[in-house]
């Protein structure tokens, strides 16, 4: 099943957070407006919903996975909304094909010429729902434009929309009717978030939220089934705004020593004695970029050693594969990735040893 959806409340709480920013204010102002419409629709994941934006800000792919319940499908929704770009979203299902995601070509008897219709992928961010309920022949139509940004059928090239991000969610603990996700595409994610369940505090206002939220609040459904589409100067200028943090943030200063640590640690995982395939120079350089949007999110024109620690676990954990006897001893991605951390010396650099380039 495909869904197109517009939630035009979450745009406009981005434009109002946005307008509240004085002009002339931090470089990071648009990004606060982002941050403040996710966590008005995610409460209690404040974290979570910075990382989301950091994979947005990157043009890179985010892996939701976690318990049913716990907020994935939210998150993605609320961020590809709040983005104020086109959206599309694909409920993966086993009987999904290729074509379903990237578009097909259809035979015009008026023209009597094929005609390409293009897929749910040619938007800025793509919600791929349970996605490892497709098969591995409908997930690879994906390797393409994750990595390329461009679609390519019936020897035509065509590329998606800019910037672009897929957002994924899967559930690890039902496995029954879902293939693995193969290493190569687990690789062209950003990052791997896992939620987990809120504490007593916030599942008690998303309770009480729920159970006082009126028919009256809701946005009127169309005869389609959707929302009115209002607030589209709103959207326009969130998505513009975007376009310009992307660029921005490209431009953050990472110094050769903070290169040379990213680098160390990347080597340390591949000879790592328990773990059988380690981080890629793709992983490496993931990690700098990744590190770059963080730091332009938190008001910084230089990436530090925090940045990196910070954001390993969640760009590299889902790129290693453990030995049979790490695994078999219950050891996680996440612990080896610390005891990297651990064995390689940080670098002591400072902030003025920084320029913009």
């Amino acid at each position: 099943m495909i869904q197109i959806d517009r939630t035009p409340q979450i745009r406009n709480r981005c434009s109002e957070a946005r307008n509240d920013v004085p002009s002339g204010g931090s470089m990071t102002s648009p990004a606060t407006a982002l941050l403040s419409a996710v966590n008005a629709e995610v409460i209690g994941k404040e974290l979570a919903v910075e990382l989301a934006v950091v994979c947005l800000l990157t043009e890179g792919h985010l892996l939701v996975e976690d318990n049913p319940g716990t907020g994935k499908t939210t998150l993605a929704r609320a961020l590809a909304s709040a983005s104020g770009g086109s959206w599309n979203r694909i409920q993966f299902t086993p009987d999904l094909l290729p074509t379903d995601v990237t578009g097909v070509s259809i035979y015009n008897q008026g023209t009597t010429q094929f005609e390409f219709h293009e897929g749910p992928v040619f938007s800025n961010v793509v919600l791929a729902d349970e996605i490892n309920r497709a098969s591995p022949k409908t997930q690879s139509a994906l390797l393409e434009v994750m990595e390329e940004q461009q679609v390519t059928g019936d020897g035509v090239t065509r590329p998606v929309p800019r910037p672009f991000t897929v957002v994924a969610t899967q559930n690890p603990v039902e496995m029954e009717g879902t293939y693995r996700l193969p290493e190569a595409q687990l690789d062209r994610f950003l990052m791997r978030l896992r939620l987990g369940y809120l504490d007593a505090e916030h599942e008690l206002r998303v309770i009480t939220g729920s159970y006082r939220a009126s028919s009256v609040d809701r946005p009127a459904p169309t005869a389609f089934g959707g929302h009115r589409p209002i607030g589209h100067a709103q959207a326009e200028a969130m998505h513009s705004a975007i376009v310009e943090m992307v660029a921005e943030a490209a431009r953050v200063t990472v110094s050769d020593a903070l290169g040379r640590y990213v680098v160390e640690l990347a080597a340390a995982t591949r000879h790592h004695p328990r773990v059988r395939l380690g981080v890629s120079t793709r992983g490496a350089l993931a990690m700098v970029r990744a590190c770059r949007s963080l730091a332009f999110v938190r008001g910084r024109d230089y990436v530090n050693a925090s940045d990196v620690q910070e954001l390993a676990p969640h760009v590299w954990s889902h790129r290693l594969i453990l030995t049979p006897e790490a695994e078999l001893g219950g050891v996680t991605d996440e612990q080896l990735v610390a005891e990297v951390l651990a064995g390689v010396t940080t670098p002591d650099v400072a902030p003025t040893q920084y320029t913009r380039p």
